[in-house]
Formats: C-alpha cells, sequence, structure tokens
C-alpha cells in the first residue's frame, strides 16, 4: 500500500475536525508551514485550562529521543489527549530509537516534531514507520517565479485584491521568505482603510518602505524603454541607498531578466500562455518580454549578459582595485543602452 501524501490544507482540515494523528513529522525548508501548523495544534487542540497539565514544548537542543519518548508515553490528566511539542527536532541525535514508540503510539498522545531547515533520510526506518502511523509533511520551499502566484493567493484567502506591479515589488524586495512575506502582507491588510479593496503599489511604498518608482522592476522597465534618463535616475537611487538595494541583487534581478529574455528569442510560439509557462512568469509579465526582444536582439541580449557576468566579478573585486559600486552601474547601464 503506497503511502499517502498529506498536504498542508488536508492537515488543517483534519485538525479543525478534530482528527488528530499520534504522531506529526514537519520537516523542509520552508519553515513557515510547520510554523503555521504546530501553532495551531498548540493553540486549538486543547483549552487553556488544560494547557498547563497536558501540554510541554520541548526543544531539540536540550532533549534526546529517549526523553522524548517517555514524555509521549505519560497520560493525559486533565483533557482527552496530551500534546507534546518537539521544535528544533533537527537538532535530536539517536532517531533510530523512536522505532519502538512508533510500533505502539499511544493514542492519547499528539506528537509533533518540528524539523526545519531540511529533512532526514527518507530511507531511515523511522521515517518510513511514521508514515505507517502519523503524518509526515515537508514543506517545500518556493521558487522564484511561484511567489507572484502564492502571493495573489494570499491575498484572496483574505478577500483583498493586489496588482500586478505591487506583487512585483513584494516578490523582488522580500524573496522567497514566506513569513517576511505574510508579516507584510499582514500589515497591508490591517493598514489599509475599509473603503480600499486592492493592494496597490502606492500601498506598499507607503506601509513598507518599497519605492515603486525606484526599484529592480521599475529598472528593467527603463532599459527595455530605452530611457536613459530614468535608468541613470535609478541606478544613483540604488548608491544612495545601499542597504535597501544590494547590488548583488540588482545583477542577480538583471541577469535573470536578460537570461529569460534570451530564452524568449528562442520559443517557438511566442504567445502569451506559451511564453508563460516556459519562462514560468505571471501572464501580466509576457509583455514586457515581447517589447525588450524588440529593443534587444538575440545577439545584443547575449551580449548583454556577458555584461552582467563581467560586472558581477568587477564587483567581487576581480580585476576591479578601484571602481567603486555607482561607477560599475553607470557602466553596465551605458553598456545595455549603447
Amino acid at each position: 500500500m503506497a503511502k499517502q501524501e498529506f498536504t498542508y490544507e488536508q492537515i488543517l482540515t483534519d485538525l479543525r475536525k478534530k482528527n488528530y494523528s499520534p504522531v506529526y513529522f514537519l520537516m523542509g525548508e520552508e519553515s513557515y508551514y510547520i510554523d503555521y501548523i504546530s501553532d495551531f495544534i498548540q493553540r486549538n487542540v486543547l483549552a487553556e485550562a488544560e494547557k498547563e497539565f497536558d501540554q510541554t514544548i520541548l526543544y531539540g537542543k536540550d532533549v534526546d529521543i529517549v526523553t522524548v519518548i517517555n514524555a509521549a508515553k505519560r497520560y493525559p490528566m486533565m483533557a482527552s489527549h496530551q500534546v507534546l511539542i518537539i521544535k528544533e527536532a533537527q537538532l535530536i541525535k539517536e532517531w533510530d530509537n523512536l522505532i519502538h514508540y512508533l510500533s505502539n503510539p499511544l493514542k492519547s498522545t499528539i506528537l509533533v516534531f518540528c524539523y526545519k531547515y531540511g529533512t532526514p533520510d527518507k530511507r531511515k526506518k523511522w521515517v518510513q514507520e511514521i508514515s505507517k502511523v502519523g503524518v509526515v509533511y515537508e514543506s517545500v520551499k518556493l521558487r522564484d517565479y511561484e511567489i507572484g502566484a502564492w502571493i495573489t493567493k494570499y491575498c484572496k484567502s483574505k478577500n483583498v485584491g493586489i496588482d500586478d506591479k505591487a506583487v512585483a515589488m513584494l516578490s523582488e524586495f522580500l524573496g522567497t521568505d514566506l513569513s517576511k512575506l505574510v508579516n507584510e502582507l499582514e500589515k497591508l491588510v490591517l493598514t489599509k482603510t475599509a473603503d480600499i479593496q486592492r493592494i496597490t503599489p502606492e500601498l506598499v511604498e507607503k506601509n513598507i518602505g518599497i519605492s515603486k518608482d525606484f526599484n529592480v522592476f521599475e529598472l528593467q522597465a527603463a532599459l527595455i524603454n530605452k530611457d536613459v534618463l530614468k535608468a541613470n535616475r535609478i541606478i544613483r537611487y540604488f548608491s544612495e541607498n545601499k542597504k535597501s538595494n544590494p547590488l548583488v541583487l540588482v545583477l542577480a534581478q538583471l541577469f535573470k531578466f536578460f537570461s529569460d529574455l534570451m530564452l524568449y528569442h528562442y520559443l517557438p510560439d511566442k504567445n502569451q500562455s506559451a511564453v508563460a509557462s516556459e519562462l514560468k512568469i505571471n501572464p501580466y509579465f509576457v509583455k514586457d518580454y515581447q517589447k525588450a526582444a524588440q529593443s534587444f536582439g538575440a545577439w545584443k541580449t547575449m551580449n548583454i549578459i556577458s555584461f552582467i557576468r563581467e560586472t558581477d566579478a568587477r564587483y567581487k573585486g576581480i580585476d576591479n582595485p578601484s571602481t567603486d559600486e555607482a561607477d560599475l552601474m553607470k557602466e553596465l547601464i551605458f553598456k545595455i543602452l549603447h
């Protein structure tokens, strides 16, 4: 019988229905879902009066697996279940000893392991035994191209719309860290007035401090339109605000854009849906590649990618004894636009 793969939504649905498993093993690179599920269990399984006696939080750095097993074997005192949550479980050693407990886990114990920033060897017998008696969930880090859709979906769950440019600003500034994204999105939802139904670039700029006019997204637009004045204004702003616009991130974003543009040049099918699928981007941004392809042919695009690589190397000190960040960017923009 194939083991069941649990989704985040399914686990929460079962928890809300009070369909509890004796063991939850929450693992993976993305900590947001691990924290959300364990926090939900911590907040909702027991009543407040029951938590003092029947809810225990332990940390992997302070315990071994034998200690965890002994705690899991304790019967609840005031409630129908005891909740035992092990945070930082990735720091625990000698997991093989868990097999003995898994052969007959206590039904009145809800044992939750929070194994962050990675996964154990899934071929290990103890991992396979958990999947037989409980819930194993891997929280996978989202890729860059998945963040935009995730932001839009999250806003929809809060009954709020969001502009595509606002999505681009947030994903560019905050990256793939879902915990940071949620914090900032919650801030936007809470600070907007009741009459505002959408998160706009202006709202992002006002409440999060991301400039709607001076960011990599706008720099790309200036380059696509061959707007020399705007491009130079933006890179001047970057040089004056290095902390919020580090050169290494600016170069990484430009490199990705022009690498994708090179792929676009050789796509056999250039309609919107095909391009969005091949480049793994929001269909809204396909028009940027269509216009960029008119501004930069395939040969020029290939040269631009080389210019960006050269700038990155010089920024890291290779063949560059003295040129500072601002001048490096000025040179790069000049080469791109001429």
